[in-house]
């Protein structure tokens, strides 16, 4: 049967063997604007507003599919509406809150259970917080840990730096609340696939800055620890052209479609000046000392052979094992496969290797959260 290609849980027409890109001097160059990767002009935000909400309703078919597979996925015990704290486009967002056996009765016992804070992928313009549900299963069944789903506001509406800092509240929300919610603060893991899997790094980063400024200006933070941060196939470097990553990647005919990266990258990479070398955006251009403050101890980081993202996410991964930040890299290349497989719209079975790295990725969590 012949493979239909898919991106987050949506099917997707692909590049065919003719048309796989070239690349041309002016490709290999560093981007340094907004402008740079989108073009000019750029597309209307409202004609971007129509793709995104489209493209949004195939993703929620793809992923009522992919949730049909067994064994199904757990419903979020709960929700929580946030508001914004960090951010200077104030609003509110929504927490999913998926809990372990025993947590119905932590009110009695006292027990306080650690957390993974996690985001959801999609370009920063398409997906849920519920997307990673399966993931969630393991982590409640192997880590024994709240697992807490971030539906940060996404782009066209909300472009670049909303995600970002709406996902720093996110963790900052059970620095100050976990307790209340009998999660330990000291206890937390940060997780994130594709977008999200950028998020997960960027969020510590925009979190450290911003406790870095409440301790300035003698404001109270109550004790916590990020544990760990596991990224699967996250975007982290927006200063090397799409057309350079699809052309030399393993597999060009592969990877993620110019059409919807072109979406992805119009809707979030706003205004056109914005710089791509921003830590927020690209961590792969924050400084040692940055990432030496921000990043816990562990980090788990999953890159696929045959995405266009795979080359940065290797380079990024050797970078912070080695001095002077010198963390305790976990890292995997998943052979043979595309970027986001795990969330294929099969309604017949889970995707190949995703239960299993699933369970591997909870095992280093549980891990960190063990360590003293």
């Amino acid at each position: 049967m012949h493979e239909i290609p898919t991106v987050d849980g949506i099917p997707v027409v692909n590049l065919g063997p003719s048309e796989q890109p070239r690349v041309s001097d002016i490709d290999k160059r560093h981007l340094e604007t907004a402008e740079d990767a989108v073009g000019r002009p750029a597309p209307s935000r409202w004609r971007l507003r129509l793709s995104a909400a489209w493209w949004r309703s195939l993703q929620y078919t793809g992923m009522a599919l992919h949730f049909l597979a067994h064994k199904r996925p757990p419903n979020p015990t709960f929700t929580k509406s946030i508001p914004s704290t960090i951010s200077k486009a104030k609003g509110e967002f929504t927490l999913q809150f998926y809990t372990p056996k025993g947590y119905e009765h932590a009110a009695k016992t006292g027990r306080k259970f650690p957390a993974v804070v996690n985001f959801h992928g999609g370009g920063f313009t398409i997906g849920s917080g519920t997307d990673d549900a399966r993931f969630a299963r393991f982590v409640l069944e192997k880590c024994h840990a709240v697992f807490v789903s971030a539906d940060y506001r996404m782009s066209p509406e909300n472009p670049f730096p909303v995600a970002v800092e709406d996902s720093a509240d996110a963790i900052l929300y059970l620095i100050h609340t976990g307790p209340k919610l009998h999660i330990d603060p000291m206890k937390l893991a940060v997780s994130g696939f594709s977008a999200g899997g950028n998020l997960a790094i960027t969020s510590t980063l925009c979190l450290a800055d911003h406790l870095k400024a409440l301790k300035e200006s003698s404001t109270h933070v109550p004790d916590h620890r990020i544990r760990a941060v596991a990224s699967w196939y996250p975007v982290v470097d927006y200063t090397r052209p799409r057309t350079l990553k699809r052309a030399t990647s393993v597999r060009p005919d592969k990877t993620l479609p110019d059409t919807l990266t072109s979406l992805f990258d119009a809707s979030y990479l706003h205004p056109p000046s914005l710089g791509l070398a921003n830590p927020y955006l690209s961590p792969i251009k924050a400084t040692d000392e940055q990432l030496a403050q921000a990043l816990p101890e562990t980090v788990i980081l999953y890159t696929c052979e045959w995405d266009m993202l795979m080359r940065e996410g290797e380079e990024f991964a050797t970078r912070l094992e080695k001095p002077p930040i010198g963390r305790d890299v976990r890292y995997k290349m998943i052979a043979g496969v595309p970027h986001a497989w795990d969330k294929a719209p099969d309604p017949t079975k889970p995707a190949e290797f995703s239960e299993e790295l699933y369970r591997e990725c909870c095992a280093h969590l549980s891990e960190a959260f063990e360590r003293a």
